[in-house]
This record gives C-alpha cells, sequence and structure tokens, in this order.
C-alpha cells in the first residue's frame, strides 16, 4: 500500500513544499537581494505566468471568433499570442480593449486564488526551447555511442528526433512551472493600452509593476 502524502511529489509529511505562497518571492528577494538583476527576473517570472493565464481567460471567453469552452475541455486559441517583459506583456491578435481590460484581472485573480495550472500554456517559447536542447542533447549522445555507421547514425539521430518530440510536453510543462513562470502574487496592473511592439506590429500592452 502507497501513502497518499508521500506519493505526491513535493509533498513532506502531508504538506505540499512546492506549491505556490503569497510570499515566496518576496522571501526570496529578501533573502538574495546582493543578487543584480533578481528582482527584474523574479517580476518577469510572474508577467510571464499572467500572460499565459490571459490568454487562457481570452480563449475560454470565445474572443477571436472562437466558441466557448467547456470546464472539461479548455479551448487554446492559437492566433492569440504573447510576449513577455520586466515592464509588463504584449498580446497579439484579433482583440479588443475591452475584452482585454477584463481578462487580465480575471486571469490574476484565478491564478492567485489557486488556479495554478493557468500560468503553463503548450504553446510557449519555453517547450521550442526545450524541444531543441532534448534533440541536441539525444542527438549527441546518440551519435557518441552508436556505431559510425551511417545506417546506425540515421536510425540514431530518427530516434534522438522522436523521443524529444515525446518528451518536450511534458518536459517544458516542468520547466515552466517550476522555472520560467511564478504565480503573480507580487503583481500589480498598471494599465492596459493598444501599441505596437519593438518590432512595429499592432498588439495591446499591459503594464505591470511590483507590490509588496
Amino acid at each position: 500500500m502507497t501513502n497518499t502524502a508521500s506519493a505526491q511529489t513535493g509533498n513532506f509529511w502531508g504538506v505540499d513544499i512546492t506549491a505556490p505562497h503569497p510570499r515566496q518571492d518576496t522571501d526570496l528577494l529578501s533573502q538574495l537581494n546582493f543578487i543584480p538583476g533578481l528582482k527584474e527576473i523574479l517580476l518577469l517570472r510572474q508577467v510571464h505566468a499572467l500572460e499565459h493565464a490571459t490568454v487562457w481567460v481570452l480563449g475560454e471567453r470565445g474572443v477571436g471568433n472562437m466558441g466557448y469552452s467547456t470546464a472539461s475541455q479548455p479551448l487554446d486559441n492559437d492566433s492569440l499570442g504573447g510576449l513577455s517583459t520586466d515592464q509588463g506583456f504584449y498580446l497579439y491578435g484579433q482583440l479588443n480593449l475591452a475584452d482585454i481590460r477584463k481578462a487580465v484581472p480575471l486571469a490574476l485573480q484565478r491564478l492567485t486564488s489557486g488556479e495554478w495550472d493557468l500560468a503553463v500554456h503548450p504553446r510557449c517559447g519555453t517547450n521550442l526551447s526545450v524541444g531543441m536542447f532534448l534533440t541536441a542533447g539525444l542527438a549527441l549522445g546518440a551519435h557518441i555511442l552508436l556505431p559510425r555507421g551511417p545506417i546506425e547514425q540515421f536510425l540514431g539521430l530518427s530516434l534522438a528526433a522522436v523521443t524529444a518530440t515525446q518528451l518536450t510536453p511534458d518536459v517544458g510543462s516542468l520547466v515552466q512551472r517550476y522555472l520560467t513562470t511564478s504565480i503573480p502574487f507580487n503583481l500589480a496592473i498598471e494599465d492596459i493600452t493598444a501599441t505596437s511592439d519593438i518590432w512595429g506590429r499592432s498588439a495591446y500592452f499591459v503594464q505591470a509593476r511590483w507590490k509588496e
């Protein structure tokens, strides 16, 4: 018989030590405030989570000519996208200001109230980076370990690519959850405006700031 508490990842004596808590980044910043740029990195992770959650919420609300989602099957509107910075995030797609101004605070409220899965998104660039890293690492391993014949090397490269493709969604989600995003307990929304990004593309910018 397996003990339920010990079977859960990061669960120690019935307490989930990996679960986000409101002071996690504040405490980390106070302990490591001698590290240059740490506050900006922590802010960027929280902004990144809110960007993902906002895209999910917009998709659920049917923004961008999509139908409404159901509780069991949330919609991912692949016509919507985002880009995070340490000052806020850009949103791209067929959007209007009114929808965004409703979606952003709702996404923030849902994230900080326990819907932590909204911080992870399958179309995040993190997954692309993870996929490239896994493919390169597995391909290098196959090249070193397998015989140097062209057939063996080709089979090794093919196996590496297939394996990386299978692993990327799960590994990418873990990297997002524990490295590139953080629940935005310290995030306050300053403004939401129609603008252009640094490449001149039309976008909406959600300006955010750190709050204690």
